[in-house]
């Protein structure tokens, strides 16, 4: 799929009616979102024939691109059930199928490395400090091959030498 057609079929998606800012909830405008998946699969291959996890998936972008550049399947997490609600018609929309789960990514169990690919958009952290480091945290702990994280311009640095010194990647980059 070309870029062009994956951030016009994403312009499409419905996004959050009433935002809850408690939880930081913004939507993933379709530019960033294409560009991100698509990097992700076209310079990595992180994303064709892989299992691909959305923390945070709120309205289900990043969960509908991955399943738009045929991940072998898609795992979208959310605490709101209203927001899965939202994903879930998105899914349905465009006729790709994708797993929503309702769950607390913070108190999240899951054992090992069980997806090849964590996709999120978190929150910042600006009403829960250290939020976005939750989020990171428990995307390193499942996936085997990648995490895809967008954060603040401000604190990119500091995720990144998290990730090396704090969660053990092997690598971190900005792009």
């Amino acid at each position: 799929m070309k870029l062009k057609q994956l951030e016009g079929l994403l312009g499409d998606l419905e996004q959050f009616s009433n935002p809850k800012v408690e939880l930081e909830q913004y939507p993933t405008g379709p530019h960033i979102a294409s560009r991100m998946l698509f990097t992700a699969e076209n310079s990595y291959g992180d994303i064709t024939d892989k299992v691909v996890a959305d923390f945070g998936c709120g309205c289900g972008t990043l969960s509908v691109a991955a399943a738009l550049l045929d991940a072998a399947s898609v795992i979208g997490f959310d605490i709101d059930p209203q927001s899965l609600e939202t994903a879930t018609l998105n899914a349905e929309e465009l006729e790709v199928e994708i797993d929503f789960v309702q769950c607390d990514i913070t108190k999240l169990e899951l054992k090992g490395q069980i997806v090849d690919t964590v996709v999120m958009n978190p929150p910042f952290g600006t009403r829960k400090k250290g939020a976005d480091m939750e989020f990171l945290s428990a995307a390193m702990k499942v996936a085997s091959q990648a995490v895809y994280s967008l954060h603040k311009t401000s604190t990119r640095e500091h995720i990144k030498r998290a990730a090396l010194r704090d969660f053990n990647a092997k690598s971190a980059q900005v792009l």
